[in-house]
């Protein structure tokens, strides 16, 4: 019974880690270009998250939780937990949850010193950091 038991948990568990992993709460098919001040740059695993105020859709500013991926995998994009300080103006690209809510997963982040950071793919040359 116990075998049973642990063979059914080591079954299950990849399926678990992939749904947290899963896109299927964002647009993945369209993305959003958010332009905000920065509120908040959490630098914590499993994931950062940049908080900016941004107007919506209907010109109402609202507090925008932007995700992205753990700190060990920013670093090898160029990312920092310096990256961002509050008050920062930032031109965002995500993909937006589906939902409407002010959350999304970040794309890329224009920096007020016009340095691009991507979210998503490593770069082919070592970054200069901010």
């Amino acid at each position: 019974m116990r075998t049973a038991l642990l063979l059914a948990l080591v079954a299950i568990a990849p399926a678990s880690l992939l749904a947290h992993h899963g896109s299927a709460s964002f647009d993945t098919s369209k993305k959003v270009t958010l332009t905000g001040t920065v509120t908040e740059w959490i630098w914590a695993n499993p994931h950062c998250f940049l908080k900016i105020d941004a107007q919506d859709d209907a010109g109402e500013v609202r507090n925008w939780s932007l995700e992205t991926q753990n700190p060990v995998g920013m670093t090898q994009r160029g990312w920092s937990r310096s990256a961002f300080t509050t008050g920062d103006r930032v031109t965002v690209v995500i993909e937006a949850v589906k939902n409407g809510a002010p959350v999304g997963r970040i794309v890329s982040v224009k920096l007020p010193n016009g340095t691009t950071l991507e979210a998503g793919t490593l770069p082919t040359t070592p970054p200069s950091g901010r």
